[in-house]
């Protein structure tokens, strides 16, 4: 398993200014005709009790769902409030896994594989009681990578930090956010890193953000209404340049699959793939993801 340093952070970078998302008219969301290719989701959760699951989803109409596995054990000092991708990685004694999440007003980095002695939480810093998203992205192609980590705060301020030999580091800031219900990573490039996200009011946009310093985000419409039912967003790659999108309603315990063709504003291809079977009342949900060097994510 990749080891990496941490120092304690302080969070309040100076804010930029960015497009703001702002609420859109309601309107009934298109669905594309296209068929779709098989493309499997591995939708993670973290249960009321501490519990990592596991469960896989592969496109389909309707989507097919496998048996749900599950960890104990994992968080055993507080309830989760926002958790990274956790990614997994085979190693002879079964998987080691590890992510980032929120519990309390701390982030820590969360590492185990019980079977091979693995079991590491390590604080990274305080000041995340207000923060509702967080995710970590790395990219690496040739010579060429980047690894950043981002957190959503309550009052719409988006933060980045790069991560180095120094641990996280403040990257930037902007403001403009305070509609975003939930966001997923969608695509990570050379240049820029892009996040799918929906608004309370139901519109759907791409946060396109530049690797480029100032941290100037490049907000995109995708659809005016209809997706502000969903608390959670869970997002993975759907072949070569889609991105295959779980929603899920914490009110009514339901989750739904899509299927979206590669993000090019209000032309981008959706296909609703319809309910996906099983109860969905974990506090937080997640993605699964391989070891982050291998994760590609081209949906946009």
């Amino acid at each position: 398993m990749k080891r990496r340093s941490m120092v304690s952070m302080v969070i309040g970078a100076a804010a930029l200014t960015a497009t703001a998302i702002t609420s859109g008219a309601y309107a009934t969301g298109t669905s594309a005709t296209a068929a779709t290719a098989a493309c499997k989701l591995s939708l993670g959760s973290v249960t009321a009790n501490g519990s990592h699951t596991t469960t896989g989803i592969t496109a389909g109409t309707p989507p097919v769902v496998g048996k749900t596995s599950t960890t104990p054990g994992i968080f055993t000092f507080g309830p989760v409030r926002a958790s990274s991708t956790f990614q997994s990685e085979p190693n002879v004694a079964g998987l080691d896994s590890s992510g980032y999440v929120v519990l309390a007003d701390s982030l820590y980095h969360r590492a185990y594989n019980f079977n091979a002695g693995i079991n590491a939480t390590t604080r990274v810093g305080g000041g995340w009681t207000n923060f509702t998203q967080i995710e970590h992205v790395y990219f690496e192609q040739g010579t060429t990578k980047h690894a950043m980590f981002y957190g959503l705060r309550s009052d719409g301020t988006l933060f980045r930090w790069s991560e180095g030999g120094k641990g996280l580091v403040a990257a930037g800031s902007a403001t403009g956010f305070s509609s975003v219900k939930s966001m997923t990573l969608i695509s990570k490039t050379a240049k820029y890193d892009t996040f799918l996200a929906n608004t309370r009011s139901g519109a759907l946009y791409t946060i396109r953000i530049p690797i480029t310093s100032p941290l100037k985000p490049i907000v995109t419409k995708i659809r005016p209404g209809t997706w502000q039912g969903f608390e959670s967003l869970v997002a993975g790659p759907c072949g070569n340049y889609g991105t295959v999108v779980v929603g899920i309603d914490k009110d009514t315990k339901t989750a739904n699959l899509y299927a979206f063709g590669h993000a090019n504003g209000t032309s981008t291809v959706i296909n609703s793939l319809g309910k996906v079977n099983g109860t969905y009342a974990d506090p937080v949900y997640f993605r699964w993801g391989p070891v982050d060097y291998l994760d590609v994510i081209n949906g946009d």
